[in-house]
């Protein structure tokens, strides 16, 4: 993988202070002045990249695609373990998978969502490529028969319906205690579509 061109590095930059200070003053307060101001550069050098605000929601959301594909830290993609798919679950029900994008920003996005076909389709697109990675890990280790379920597709699907629930719900709770119960209660309902109750490997065994 080839080092980033000085324009990506530029735009990764902007993208960055966008979500920045949009997870500080709110989206709806978030200018391409304020940027430019937090950044100490003219105005007009972000819109050189992203002529408007929207063009600069669209690039975080895509970057919001990346961070949540990092939970897929397969060394091989081809070669999954139960070990692998384990610590992908173990990573998807935790405090820092939730902490990899502001909640606040994240459901501001999905609202606009309704309004606007393109955040739609984008928010799919995030949403659709989580699912089919974790299919795929459950597929590999179906075929090594490390675990038997019958539609990975469909585990996949409901793993994430459990995920997405969980964490808007979660995001309301500010007892620390039930934050981390129900948790663990969703994440044991995760090993349950997996059939994986009886497999769960030790923090030894995964490091």
């Amino acid at each position: 993988m080839g080092r980033k061109s000085l324009k990506e590095e530029r735009q990764l930059e902007i993208i960055e202070t966008f979500y920045k200070v949009a997870k500080k003053e709110g989206y709806e307060n978030t200018s391409i002045a304020k940027i430019a101001k937090v950044m100490d550069i003219n105005p007009s050098l972000i819109s050189h990249y992203f002529e408007t605000k929207e063009d600069l929601t669209y690039a975080l959301i895509d970057h919001i695609l990346e961070r949540y594909l990092l939970i897929y830290t397969i060394k091989n993609m081809g070669e999954v373990t139960l070990s692998d798919l384990q610590k992908t679950i173990e990573k998807l029900f935790s405090k820092k998978w939730n902490l990899l994008f502001d909640d606040g920003l994240f459901y501001t996005f999905y609202a606009l969502a309704f309004r606007e076909k393109k955040i739609k389709t984008k928010y799919k697109a995030i949403l659709d490529s989580l699912r089919l990675a974790l299919t795929a890990m459950i597929e590999q280790c179906n075929e090594k028969q490390l675990i038997n379920v019958l539609s990975p597709k469909m585990a996949a699907d409901l793993i994430f319906v459990l995920v997405d629930g969980a964490y808007f719900y979660l995001s309301l709770e500010n007892d620390k205690k039930a934050y981390i119960e129900r948790l663990d209660y969703y994440k044991n309902r995760a090993y349950q579509i997996l059939g994986m109750e009886h497999l769960i490997l030790t923090d030894e065994a995964l490091s």
